[in-house]
């Protein structure tokens, strides 16, 4: 059976974050139903009523139905997983620097609250990811970002940085008021045989395919 990761955060809610092995649905919830997006590194968030033919183009689901299974896919960029489990609503994100910068996080906290959840009742879980020393980035890229958000880039070889984008996703969700963020500190780029990187793949030429899996559900 392909290792499934999961976050101590997160408890009991079916969920999973996965290696280059790939999940199912029914790994984390047997007989339920998978939802994904088109994702296109955007802060829109689409709640989830019931599964959709032809999936719409977003970055974030949540759902208070039980019985699906919301799915993200990654390789580099954050995979988020959220949980209120006094309102039993569920969220996933994918918070790659970009829509992560651009508010998809607070996004999907604000559509949790729309179906009852409270911020600071939510637990998120950031999965694997690439890490900060793997990410190296530019001048340009730097200034992209606020001067309050120094303290995530970290100085590099000349006119380059260090970006830790686990850290600011953390800062991120913090921000929006989540009660309880752990990060599973895995570096996507790093772990060559457990995990695909697109960063890595570009950098020897490879396919750049690849994608882990992360899903949420809650149960029937």
């Amino acid at each position: 059976m392909a290792e499934i990761i999961r976050s101590a955060l997160l408890g009991g809610v079916p969920h999973g974050f996965s290696t280059r092995e790939g999940l199912e649905a029914d790994d984390v919830l047997p007989g339920a139903e998978l939802v994904r997006a088109k994702q296109v590194h955007s802060p829109d968030v689409m709640t989830v009523v019931e599964p959709w033919e032809i999936p719409p183009e977003a970055d974030a689901l949540v759902t208070a139905r039980p019985g699906l299974v919301l799915s993200i896919v990654t390789a580099d960029c954050a995979p988020v997983l959220l949980h209120d489990p006094s309102a039993q609503v569920v969220g996933a994100a994918h918070a790659g620097w970009r829509g992560a910068h651009g508010g998809v996080l607070e996004a999907t906290v604000a559509a949790m609250e729309a179906l009852g959840a409270r911020a600071d009742r939510i637990r998120a879980a950031v999965g694997p990811t690439i890490a900060l020393a793997s990410y190296e980035v530019d001048d340009g890229f730097r200034r992209q970002f606020e001067e309050g958000d120094a303290r995530f880039f970290h100085e590099g070889r000349e006119g380059h940085w260090q970006f830790d984008l686990p850290a600011y996703v953390v800062h991120r969700l913090q921000r929006a008021g989540v009660g309880a963020v752990e990060d599973l500190a895995l570096d996507t780029y790093a772990d060559l045989g457990r995990f695909y990187s697109f960063r890595r793949a570009t950098h020897r030429g490879e396919d750049t395919g690849g994608r882990q899996v992360s899903v949420i559900a809650l149960p029937q």
